[in-house]
């Protein structure tokens, strides 16, 4: 075992925090051989990272000192354009100011030829945290749990699409849980299971749409897991790429179809597994009680409300039910170790941010001593339309639970949003056109 190794199961950010220390002291010698280089990650609120590189012998030296990335990356569009400079947004977009990455060691992984990537936090000039970096969120809402007792274990599942240079998919037609028909998969899945083996891969299957792979990360804590769900994204692309081939992440690749990003999680109290109703029930009533008012979190995009209308697998109506995949939430595992996957995000969506709502609903729902429904009994739906979304961001809970400052950047987005897809024409626009000719 390595100090970059995985471990399955909870962590504490305090143990996690001490593995961090551990994998520095090894990762500044690699480091310091020469030919060496360190690409630096930030997660941004699009579900991809910022990324430095540096050099050897400097890299070894950054894990001390951190390093420079301007602060617009918090408060930017898709397009790395800044949005609207207002609110609590001026602090990333007045003067475009540095703010320092602190590496964290222990997500290091090896990226090939002698290069490393490590996931990093951010700091304001003050040397606080900054507020809207979604590593930051989310260790806020681990904090806040962690003061019930309770500690997070996360797996996270994200579904992706294969294809080729022409934008076909690499499969002619679904191949769920298929080996024949994924035949011009195999070479480029072989190439990925070397790539992401240090991520620590607990399963892959074919999926229901052409093209269509699921990878499923075993169970970690929660940081660790957001962080490789984007690193397997990151590698996963790169592989892709050298196959001639794309990755597509799109929550709905194509009219009727879904990528999704479900939400493995179980809690730990210092006794042992929390158990169901009692722990994890609470924590499932508050996240189904303000799942709604977080829509914009799991549906960021204009395609991620084309999901919300597919099958009952991308499930809008909230419900929970036992080891039922039609329900917004589906209660698994065993009894002695049960854990709740939930179904709202998409493969578009921000990992530790989808993470850190839940956690905050969950966490919201232990305070309150809330009890949850009975399994099938609805209780409301997400947001149905990006509007009605913001709308519900507006009514201020996102505020409440997440922050103001998330709430404001979070209202940002998805404005920008709405208001990107409002100038752009589309190849829906000119077939419709037509049909009036």
């Amino acid at each position: 075992m390595t100090p970059f190794d995985r471990p399955a199961g909870a962590r504490s950010l305090t143990v996690r925090a001490e593995a961090g220390s551990a994998a520095a002291a090894v990762l500044r010698h690699v480091l310091a051989e020469e030919g060496t280089r360190l690409v630096l990650l930030v997660p941004d609120p699009h579900a991809r990272f910022a990324a430095v590189e540096v050099e050897a012998p400097f890299a070894a030296s950054v894990l001390d000192d951190g390093y420079g990335v301007c602060s617009y990356v918090f408060a930017w569009t898709p397009e790395r354009e800044p949005l609207p400079d207002t609110g609590s947004l001026s602090a990333y977009l007045g003067g475009f100011g540095d703010l320092r990455m602190r590496a964290d060691a222990a997500t290091a992984v090896p990226l090939g030829e002698r290069t490393w990537a490590v996931v990093c936090d951010a700091e304001l000039p003050s040397g606080e945290p900054a507020g809207l970096a979604p590593r930051t969120v989310l260790r806020t809402q681990l904090a806040a749990l962690e003061e019930f007792g309770l500690v997070p274990s996360i797996g996270i599942e994200h579904e992706v699409v294969f294809r080729d240079g022409s934008g076909a998919p690499l499969t002619g037609h679904g191949v769920d849980y298929a080996v024949g028909g994924t035949e011009r998969l195999a070479p480029l899945l072989a190439d990925l299971r070397s790539a992401a083996s240090a991520l620590g891969v607990e399963s892959a299957r074919a999926e229901c749409h052409p093209g269509q792979y699921e990878v499923v990360l075993r169970h970690r804590d929660a940081l660790t897991a957001c962080d490789d769900a984007l690193l397997l994204q990151l590698l996963t692309r790169r592989v892709a790429s050298r196959h001639g081939a794309s990755a597509d992440y799109l929550a709905a690749p194509e009219t009727g179809q879904g990528n999704s990003c479900h939400v493995h999680l179980s809690l730990s109290t210092p006794d042992g597994p929390a158990g169901f109703p009692f722990g994890l029930g609470a924590f499932l009533a508050g996240v189904l009680r303000d799942a709604r008012a977080l829509t914009a979190v799991w549906a960021p995009t204009w395609n991620s409300y084309v999901r919300l209308r597919t099958a009952s697998f991308s499930p809008r109506v909230l419900r929970w039910g036992p080891d039922d995949r039609t329900a917004a939430v589906r209660l698994c595992g065993t009894s002695a170790s049960p854990r709740l996957e939930f179904r709202f995000a998409g493969a578009d969506a921000q990992p530790h941010l989808v993470v850190a709502a839940l956690v905050a609903a969950g966490c919201a729902g232990v305070a309150d001593g809330l009890t949850p429904p009975d399994p099938g009994t609805v209780v409301g739906e997400l947001a149905p339309t990006p509007w009605e979304a913001l709308a519900e961001l507006e009514k201020g809970r996102t505020s409440e639970l997440l922050g103001e400052d998330v709430s404001t950047q979070q209202l940002a987005l998805l404005r920008q949003e709405l208001h990107a897809g409002l100038d752009a024409v589309t190849d829906f626009q000119r077939r419709r056109g037509s049909l009036r000719s």
